[in-house]
């Protein structure tokens, strides 16, 4: 059975408003990339870990209250010039769609494979900030512009990862929520409704930061671009996960 204790503590882990802010803060104190990368893996699936040992299905109110921190941290992510707050945000947005996975999907292992999605692209994009801030100091649209110029194989790897994190084809979060989009149809009109705002929302906000970051006239300042090595490594992951977006879409048909 359900306590209000073990929904809590899913809640912080799955983060549903307020208690995302836990998550966000903690995120934001973590130093080094490898380490952020870490706790944005974990994190997720310790969530979901608690859920399925509760073997309790999961009350339709808290799905309800997961599409709806997932519409408010995709609308902030519109706003934000600072890319570890957007990378926060977006797998705030993401996760706590998970919710609605277990309501109206068919949970299991299926949600694990969800979170493990919603979760790569933004480990890669914590490892591309952490080399723009190690390069420029910080991270964040504005600061610097037009880095398609100045940083050819560092921007065509971040157009990719920014694309990946908001679920665009082929990448498995497109995938991951297809499926959850067919589950939630036949059940809830005004879920997938909400499912769909969300979705069109990571696009703006993925949009809205390459914008701030490869247009415009670049500056003055000559960095290193993305060695070749690490492109190659970049693209071999990103390659991972449309090998993996296309593996889903085996298990739905």
């Amino acid at each position: 059975m359900w306590s209000y204790a073990t929904l809590a503590l899913a809640a912080l882990f799955l983060p549903l408003f307020p208690l995302s802010m836990v998550f966000n803060l903690l995120l934001g104190r973590v130093q080094g990339g490898l380490l952020r990368s870490l706790v944005i893996m974990l994190w997720p699936q310790i969530g979901i870990g608690i859920l399925h040992l509760a073997d309790t299905p999961v009350p339709a109110w808290m799905a309800t209250w997961g599409a709806l921190t997932a519409l408010l941290y995709a609308v902030r992510a519109l706003g934000l010039r600072d890319m570890g707050s957007w990378i926060g945000f977006m797998v705030t947005s993401s996760w706590a769609l998970l919710w609605v996975a277990e309501t109206f999907g068919s949970g299991g292992g299926l949600t694990h494979l969800h979170a493990l999605f919603f979760s790569v692209p933004p480990v890669l994009f914590v490892l591309l900030g952490e080399g723009l801030t190690q390069r420029y100091g910080a991270a964040y649209t504005g600061l610097y512009a037009g880095l398609a110029t100045t940083l050819p194989r560092l921007s065509f790897v971040l157009v990719l990862v920014i694309l990946a994190t908001a679920a665009t084809p082929l990448f498995p979060g497109f995938f991951a929520m297809l499926t959850l989009m067919l589950d939630t149809v036949p059940q809830s009109a005004a879920m997938a409704t909400a499912l769909a705002l969300v979705w069109l929302l990571w696009s703006g906000a993925g949009m809205r930061l390459l914008t701030g970051l490869i247009i415009g006239n670049p500056g003055s300042t000559v960095v290193p671009d993305l060695g070749y090595a690490a492109t190659l490594g970049f693209l071999a992951g990103l390659g991972a996960l449309v090998v993996a977006g296309l593996y889903l879409v085996g298990k739905m048909l």
